[in-house]
């Protein structure tokens, strides 16, 4: 079966996020003064043949762990589509 991965990788909320911190200052700028606490991550889909949901998400979850996100900076989450 083919599955698809949405991934969402964020900073953590602990961290300090400098492109986020940018990006809220310049909120101001634009005349949007109410948009606040901008927090900027990746977002990642890919694709991936197994023969269940289960091993999917074992896999992907296998792949955020090992290279998608840097889990000592980084938190992630998912969902499986099939395809």
């Amino acid at each position: 079966m083919k599955f698809r991965a949405e991934i969402d990788v964020m900073p953590l909320k602990a961290l300090l996020d400098p492109q986020g911190k940018a990006v809220t200052g310049s909120m101001k700028n634009l005349g949007l003064p109410e948009i606040e606490n901008v927090r900027i991550g990746k977002h990642i889909t890919l694709e991936i043949e197994a023969a269940s949901k289960e091993a999917a998400k074992s896999k992907v979850d296998e792949a955020c762990k090992k290279l998608l996100a840097n889990q000592i900076m980084e938190s992630y989450e998912f969902e499986l589509f099939e395809n």
